[in-house]
């Protein structure tokens, strides 16, 4: 399929281009079994143009899921191992000298795809975690004093392991506010790990995907006309001010030692737009900005150590807000 078109053909056709995204969860299982609620949130961060924070434990198919998506969206993808060892340089890229021209040449690191999956990112010191910075806000890398500007679409997934702690480096609060989501990967029910156990056995290859049927429906021409379209989403007075006001009461809540920043505010409004018009509307409902304040906020809050000491999370306190917070009529 040629990525300048959509399913339609005609360059542009915001439609068109939301049948094509649509078709991509219908792609992706093809190979990953029961992950719709992920699927969804990677496209609305490439819709929104912002990057993915995926927690869950080894072996629930994070790299699996990223690999099929790229692939359903014929886009390129890398994956960085991050460990204790990583240095900045093996993310970015470095000046390597030529000794045919005597000179400095850049060789250009992982971090130049379209999806790059920062595997394990919490396992790296901050150094090398920070490295990441300028890609994800900037979306350009600098070494040597010279820009040098990454692909488009540009999307970092960053994955992370709730269980394991030692050895590890959490990510500071100033880097996990530049992730628009946070995604939960959980464990598949019964029926759907029996159906993961009988394409293995049947011969279902993780690492051929072009076996398994996995094929482009989609492109960055839809991911264009998709955006285009989002912009033109209308965002009436009372929803703007709905979303101000379920980030302002994370700032007052008793469990929260942090709340939600005026950016977590802004992410919250734009991944709602995202998410109304992939349901094939052009304005915002309160439902949008419900369906999309988990991922978009329970990592942009802190809790007290003595809420979290009596069972308390982030999921259940921002619930709680969304319960009591008033809905515009």
């Amino acid at each position: 399929m040629d990525p300048t078109t959509d399913n339609a053909g005609q360059p542009g056709d915001a439609d068109a281009a939301r049948s094509a995204l649509e078709a991509l969860r219908a792609e992706i299982a093809k190979a990953v079994v029961g992950q719709d609620p992920a699927v969804t949130g990677l496209v609305v961060a490439l819709l929104c143009r912002g990057h993915v924070l995926l927690e869950g434990v080894p072996g629930v198919a994070k790299t699996l899921l990223v690999r099929t998506l790229a692939a359903a969206l014929d886009l390129g993808t890398k994956r960085v191992q991050f460990t204790p060892d990583l240095m900045p340089s093996d993310v970015t890229g470095s000046l390597v000298y030529d000794a045919r021209t005597a000179e400095f040449s850049f060789q250009p690191g992982p971090v130049f795809t379209h999806l790059l999956l920062a595997d394990e990112i919490n396992r790296t010191p901050p150094k090398t975690q920070s490295s990441l910075l300028e890609a994800m806000e900037e979306r350009q890398v600098t070494v040597d004093g010279t820009p040098r500007p990454l692909p488009e679409p540009f999307l970092v997934i960053a994955t992370q392991n709730p269980v394991e702690y030692e050895g590890t480096y959490p990510l500071p609060e100033a880097q996990l506010d530049r992730f628009l989501l946070k995604l939960t990967i959980p464990l598949p029910s019964r029926q759907d790990e029996i159906d993961v156990l009988t394409r293995h056995a049947a011969g279902f290859d993780p690492r051929d995907l072009r076996a398994a049927g996995v094929r482009p429906v989609a492109g960055p021409a839809d991911l264009d006309a998709a955006r285009t379209a989002i912009a033109k989403t209308a965002v009436s007075p009372e929803i703007a001010a709905y979303v101000v006001d379920i980030c302002r009461a994370t700032r007052e809540s008793p469990s929260l030692s942090l709340g939600v920043s005026p950016r977590g505010a802004t992410a919250l409004l734009s991944t709602s737009r995202a998410w109304a018009w992939l349901t094939g509307r052009d304005y915002v409902i309160p439902d949008d900005v419900k369906a999309l304040a988990l991922p978009t906020l329970r990592h942009r809050v802190q809790l007290r150590p003595e809420a979290e000491m009596e069972g308390v999370t982030a999921d259940s306190v921002i619930n709680a807000i969304l319960a009591h917070v008033p809905v515009p009529r």
